[in-house]
C-alpha cells in the first residue's frame, strides 16, 4: 500500500503517533478526532495513503468502508446519540485539511451546536438531465 512519510495519518498507522484507537485491520484504522465536533466524533481512514476518495481503488475503498455501519452503530450507542452524521471532504474546496482520506462519524444530538450551511438549489428545465448524462459519461 502506498504511504507518504510526511502524512500525519500515515504515522498513526504505522505507529508512529498515538491516537485512541478504535478498530484496526490491514484495510484501515478508526479511532477518535483528537478535536472532536461531538464526544466520540471518530476518524476512519484507510490504511494506504490516498489523497482523496476517488484515488482509491474500489476494492480498497470497500475493504475499508464495511466497517462505517458497525462504527456509526457503536459511536451512536457509545455516545447516546440520536443520530450520526458521516462526513466526507475531498480537496480544499470541500474543506480538507488532512490530505489522506477520512471518514468523520459524528454523533448528533437534536439542538446541538453542529450545523450545515445547505443552501439548496434547483435545475432549470434540462439542465439536470444535461449534467446527468455528462455524469454517467465520466463513470468508469
Amino acid at each position: 500500500m502506498p504511504t507518504n512519510a510526511d502524512c500525519i495519518f500515515c504515522k498513526i498507522v504505522a505507529g508512529k503517533i498515538p491516537c485512541l484507537k478504535i478498530l484496526q485491520d490491514a484495510h484501515g484504522l478508526a479511532f477518535l478526532d483528537i478535536g472532536p465536533i461531538a464526544q466520540g466524533h471518530a476518524l476512519l481512514i484507510p490504511a494506504g495513503h490516498y489523497v482523496t476518495l476517488d484515488e482509491m481503488p474500489a476494492e480498497e475503498a470497500a475493504a475499508l468502508l464495511k466497517h462505517l455501519p458497525a462504527l456509526g452503530r457503536a459511536v451512536q450507542q457509545a455516545t447516546g446519540a440520536e443520530g450520526f452524521n458521516v462526513l466526507q471532504n475531498n480537496g480544499s474546496a470541500a474543506h480538507q485539511l488532512v490530505q489522506h482520506v477520512h471518514f468523520h462519524i459524528i454523533p448528533r444530538r437534536t439542538g446541538d451546536a453542529f450545523h450545515f450551511n445547505w443552501p439548496a438549489g434547483k435545475y432549470t428545465p434540462g439542465q439536470g438531465e444535461a449534467l446527468a448524462e455528462r455524469i454517467r459519461q465520466g463513470l468508469v
